[in-house]
């Protein structure tokens, strides 16, 4: 062999090598699997990143409800007579409740000119008729047709839960409610699946009934669904939570109110216990107790009596009271 053949000879190891060099010492080096994890770390950190965008958009979709639900819900605190008279059931107007608390005055005020024969009777009369006994049965039954709502409430919830979880849309599964459950929640959800088909949106239908039930149990089941329908999320999980919250908020109201019974009980017999005792007096010895309706001292001895009294009993009522 030639010079030019070693030559040749050597240069083809020496690339060889180099070739295999090449390829072996970055393994041994561990700069490939340094690449791969820079490129693994680079990957997850991307996806980190767009996780992290996706729930600070979630969140920001759920604050910008939430603040959108609270200026609705203090729009809606200013309730007028229609209002009160949608929540407590009635298919009266304004006019027609004007009407007949008129006549509750002209009555009142013609039986204290006949009991009492005085002027000043039928005055008291008017005002009682007028703005006392409407408003009170107002109120009555308001407060009745809340109870009975929240009352159900938790029910209809169950049956959109399950609904939800065998594949049922939602606006199905409040027809069914609107169909199956007991007044006043058959009625309400009626009213959502009829502002349904006039146009309405489905979040725009359930706050509705926000407004007509002025109740946090209300509030929470429109939050939900409005919430659900802008930032998405497991409506059956969410929903079945909120029922369990909701009957735990009606077990405690039940245990308050045992707890709170026998003070109330003491605050109803104090309370009448003047009544019965005058009555029992007028009834053994009239003409001993006859000197308070007939002297000057005894009717402002009955008038300061009856302030005094007043107080006591709102005392009595704020105390044993109790808002959950």
């Amino acid at each position: 062999m030639d010079t030019r053949q070693f030559i040749l000879i050597g240069l083809a190891s020496i690339a060889a090598g180099g070739l295999t060099y090449s390829f072996i010492a970055p393994r041994m080096d561990g700069e490939i699997e340094g690449e791969k994890r820079k490129k693994a770390l680079t990957t997850s950190r991307i996806g980190f990143n767009e996780n992290v965008n996706k729930a600070a958009n979630r969140f920001k979709q759920v604050a910008d409800s939430l603040q959108e639900i609270e200026r609705k819900k203090e729009a809606q605190d200013k309730l007028t007579l229609n209002d009160r008279i949608i929540q407590a059931g009635l298919t009266w107007d304004r006019n027609k409740f004007i009407m007949v608390s008129g006549i509750c005055a002209i009555g009142f005020a013609l039986a204290g000119l006949a009991i009492f024969g005085s002027i000043f009777a039928g005055i008291g009369g008017f005002v009682v008729g007028a703005f006392g006994v409407p408003n009170w049965i107002l109120s009555f039954l308001r407060k009745r047709r809340v109870a009975a709502f929240i009352q159900e409430l938790p029910n209809a919830i169950d049956i959109i839960v399950r609904g939800v979880k065998s594949g049922l849309p939602l606006g199905d599964c409040i027809r069914i409610i609107a169909t199956e459950s007991v007044e006043p929640v058959k009625g309400e959800f009626r009213q959502m699946v009829e502002a349904q088909t006039i146009g309405m949106s489905l979040p725009e239908a359930v706050a509705g009934i926000s407004k007509r039930m002025p109740t946090p149990e209300a509030n929470f089941f429109a939050i939900v669904v409005e919430i659900q329908s802008k930032a998405g999320g497991n409506l059956s999980e969410v929903l079945g939570n909120l029922s369990k919250v909701l009957r735990a908020r009606r077990q405690m109201r039940g245990k308050v109110s045992a707890m709170s019974m026998e003070a109330k009980a003491s605050a109803g017999i104090i309370a009448s216990l003047p009544f019965v005792v005058a009555i029992l007096v007028y009834l053994s010895s009239p003409d001993y107790i006859m000197i308070l309706f007939t002297t000057e001292a005894g009717k402002i001895t009955m008038v300061m009596s009856a302030i005094w009294m007043f107080f006591g009993i709102m005392s009595m009522k704020k105390m044993i009271n109790f808002d959950i």
